[in-house]
């Protein structure tokens, strides 16, 4: 079916439905028929497995080997440890019954009363609880240590308020799960990971990242420490990007993971998990694509280059093809991805359009009459400029032009943070200047009680300590009390 490309609310109207029918019209997904989740349609998965693959190799270039852990997790798993239980309780989907029987009323199907577990499951929020219990029958000496496994998945968080990629019910991730013999080892991946994550974002995205600590009250449930990659999208708010857990030995002793150290005594494993989901693909729109719809970096782009043949007939198509399938075939030796749209039902000027839209990075129109000058017309989407060019040589010019428009839309983003962060040393500024968003460096006097009350009066919240911020002292904006160093503070998706 024809997607409609008109229409495209502009950003500064109405930023949020701007996004929504963005990732309709550039046939990235969908909703679905269960409440807040969402059919990731071919193309959008397709720049997602871009991510999967490159991340995964990433991984394993550490060390890291995938695995696979069940989708349903014992009730009693998740209640071994306070803190995660009590993070995740009120986002769990539960499995109670285990068959359906009919109506005796002639209504369709009931659960049937009499198939009730005997424990309840829960539909998994993360895996902490049931890989630990793995882990278990995995660990016994430090022989065995370190243990870096990651896996690829979907998880279930009920969330009440969705939005396709951001934020919904079930959504698709990884999981890295590592257990060390030695705090310092632990540590040491954990950082190794969340530094991993940030060259992601920036060489591969194109996304500017800051990387930082969550405060005390923004951790992970059940983690000594969190780390995390926060990006600024266009309006201004924050995105939670990545983030990497010190989990320290809370999962080991709630499951009894020991090994036998090389003194041969018994010791907790040391413990850390680490994530992305998903919510990269509603960061790789928010942070690019422009009000003609997707912009997307080369790098992760599913089509680098689109080839569109303008023709009235079978012999025009043949000598344009023909002159092409060389061309197409260079750009396949240098490792670009092109697509040669040759289909006659769609016109060129709906081709065109619809290319935009779902943010390929360069297209290339040729005609009869390019032909006979022996030129191409070549527009590339991040600026929208065009310009002819001989065909001879195009396809090593491309090459070197797409790594253009990676770096210039990594500087683009890159300004516009720079633009829109703030140093902010006065309550009353930020309260007024928090409305048009922004990044604020502000001193924090470390209190949950502070930190509550300004995301209670401004909708804000620390976003993270940053690792390379300004660890000047000072007095904390809101109560003067002393601050050790400014924070990054900012509304969020």
């Amino acid at each position: 079916m024809a997607i409609e490309l008109k229409g495209l609310t502009k950003r500064k109207d109405n930023y949020s439905q701007w996004y929504n029918e963005l990732v309709v019209k550039a046939d990235l997904a969908e909703q679905s028929a269960v409440r807040g989740c969402m059919v990731i349609k071919p193309y959008g998965y397709a720049i997602w497995e871009k991510m999967q693959q490159t991340l995964d190799k990433m991984f394993k270039d550490t060390g890291v080997q995938n695995a696979y852990f069940p989708l349903l997790i014992p009730k009693s798993f998740l209640c071994r440890e306070a803190e995660h239980v009590e993070g995740f309780a009120k986002e769990c989907a539960v499995v109670t019954h285990y068959r359906l029987k009919n109506d005796p009323n002639g209504k369709g199907v009931v659960v049937d009363p009499d198939a009730r577990l005997e424990e309840e499951l829960i539909v998994r929020p993360t895996s902490e609880t049931i890989i630990w219990g793995t882990y278990k029958n995995w660990i016994h000496s430090w022989r065995d240590l370190p243990l870096l496994i990651n896996q690829w998945a979907n998880v279930m968080r009920w969330e009440m308020r969705t939005r396709m990629f951001l934020r919904t019910a079930e959504f698709l991730w990884q999981e890295g799960h590592c257990a060390h013999a030695t705090a310092e080892e632990s540590e040491a991946r954990t950082v190794q990971m969340i530094n991993l994550y940030a060259d992601f974002a920036e060489k591969y995205m194109a996304m500017p990242v800051i990387k930082g600590v969550k405060s005390a009250n923004e951790r992970f449930a059940g983690a000594l420490n969190t780390y995390t990659i926060e990006a600024m999208m266009q309006d201004g708010k924050a995105l939670q990007s990545g983030t990497s857990h010190n989990l320290g030995q809370n999962f080991a002793k709630a499951f009894d993971v020991t090994f036998a150290n090389k003194e041969n005594k018994p010791e907790y494993v040391w413990a850390n998990s680490w994530g992305v989901s998903t919510r990269l693909m509603g960061a790789l729109i928010m942070t690019h694509s422009d009000d003609n719809g997707l912009v997307l970096p080369p790098h992760l782009a599913p089509i680098q280059v689109v080839i569109i043949p303008i023709f009235k007939n079978a012999e025009q198509l043949e000598a344009i093809s023909s002159a092409i399938a060389p061309i197409i075939e260079r750009l396949k030796e240098l490792g670009v991805s092109v697509k040669f749209d040759d289909a006659d039902n769609k016109r060129p000027g709906f081709k065109f359009a619809d290319y935009e839209v779902k943010g390929v990075p360069v297209r290339l129109a040729v005609g009869a009459r390019d032909l006979e000058n022996g030129t191409v017309e070549l527009m590339r989407r991040d600026t929208l400029e065009k310009e002819v060019l001989p065909l001879k040589g195009i396809a090593e010019h491309i090459a070197q032009l797409l790594e253009d428009i990676q770096q210039n839309i990594f500087q683009k983003a890159l300004k516009l943070r720079e633009e829109k962060t703030y140093v902010c040393d006065s309550y009353d500024e930020f309260k007024a200047k928090i409305e048009d968003g922004g990044f604020f460096l502000c001193h924090w006097d470390g209190t949950t009680e502070t930190e509550e009350r300004i995301k209670e009066e401004t909708k804000a919240t620390i976003r993270c300590i940053p690792l390379d911020g300004d660890n000047t002292p000072g007095k904390c904006m809101v109560t003067g009390r002393p601050s050790a160093r400014r924070v990054i503070i900012a509304r969020n998706y």
